[in-house]
């Protein structure tokens, strides 16, 4: 009795995944049994491929919006070279609208920014930053009262019989000076 198991050409697994695959997503007992495989081997057939980054459905009747974010990341990566054209093809040949692929390569987008955030040495520096503004902070209102007290100091320096007051033509005059003499 012979318990080795079978070795599949590649075009046939490759073939066969494609079935299974988006746009046919055809279940795997169905392909086990027209083509003569085993379902654990489809299955085998399957995990492989998502660690290989293919875009696999976690379930074949999940809808894309189901997949793991792996299998989102996945397609993204494949499709960022693709101009428009190109990228139709590849969404109707896996199940997807290209409108899916803009909203995950946008999310991916928005991870990585958030992910900046995270980084340990960004929040220290963010820290430094902080802490330097609220010096700085600090410091401007300590300048800002002195500043005010000078200038309050200055006007209590005027002298008391030296009054300045303005005319309508803006200029200063003295109230002591007698202009018609």
């Amino acid at each position: 009795m012979d318990t080795t198991m079978p070795r599949y050409p590649e075009n046939r697994k490759a073939a066969v995944l494609g079935k299974l695959l988006p746009p046919h997503n055809r279940s795997v007992p169905e392909i086990a049994q027209a083509e003569g495989i085993s379902e654990a081997t489809l299955y085998n057939w399957l995990k492989q491929a998502r660690q290989q980054g293919v875009p696999v459905p976690g379930s074949l009747n999940n809808s894309p919006e189901d997949w793991s974010g792996e299998t989102k990341f996945a397609v993204v990566i494949e499709t960022a070279p693709l101009n428009a054209s190109e990228l139709s093809e590849y969404c109707r040949a896996k199940g997807l609208y290209p409108e899916q692929v803009a909203r995950w390569r946008q999310a991916c987008i928005e991870g990585a920014a958030t992910q900046e955030s995270r980084d340990p040495v960004v929040i220290g520096q963010l820290k430094a930053v902080k802490q330097q503004i609220r010096t700085l902070e600090k410091d401007l209102r300590r300048k800002e009262k002195a500043l005010a007290e000078s200038a309050a100091l200055l006007v209590l320096q005027i002298p008391k019989g030296h009054k300045k007051s303005s005319t309508r033509s803006g200029r200063t005059r003295n109230d002591d000076h007698d202009p018609a003499a």
